[in-house]
């Protein structure tokens, strides 16, 4: 046997029917290659691991948006039927907007309230109950600031979620 051959028969673990050249260097190609997959594998893994936690914080994001919007709806509403029945308009609909968002921090809620032309930030406004006249606008607009968070790096550290509504006074 030549060298080639024990070669070819050492790596294809025994088969001495085929001894042909071709067979020998599809044998050594094979056993070259055995652990390129993992090779492949294990450099792809961490990019793929990024892009679906890159997916999942944006759903959460997206998630906390249409929270966000869907409370302040509700908010707006609840101001426009609020005139006469409240001293602070503000604050209750503050809380009901909190309530509203179950999974949204209360206290990273920044509010602002325009009745009848006139801006009120913050959670409170006794005078506002005065600006609540019949057929005026009222606006509520509430941020709330948004992490984009894929392996502990925040990759929108500016990111804030902004809904507002306008409403009738009725």
């Amino acid at each position: 046997m030549n060298a080639i051959a024990r070669v070819a028969e050492f790596l294809c673990h025994g088969s001495r029917a085929r001894h042909q050249i071709g067979f020998v260097r599809t044998c050594i190609q094979r056993s070259d290659e055995s652990g390129g997959s993992l090779v492949e594998f294990s450099l792809c893994l961490p990019i793929l691991l990024a892009i679906v936690t890159g997916i999942f914080s944006f759903g959460v994001a997206l998630n906390h948006y249409m929270m966000l919007t869907n409370a302040v709806e509700i908010g707006a509403r609840q101001l426009a039927i609020s005139r006469g029945q409240v001293t602070d308009p503000c604050s209750t609909i503050s809380s009901t907007i909190g309530s509203a968002s179950p999974l949204l921090k209360s206290s990273s809620l920044s509010y602002t309230f325009v009745l009848n032309g006139t801006s009120y930030p913050g959670t409170t406004c006794t005078a506002g109950a005065a600006q609540l006249l019949q057929g005026t606008a009222a606006q509520v607009q509430v941020t709330y600031p948004c992490t984009l968070l894929i392996y502990g790096k925040n990759l929108a550290p500016s990111c804030t979620l902004q809904a507002e509504t306008t409403e009738l006074v009725q």
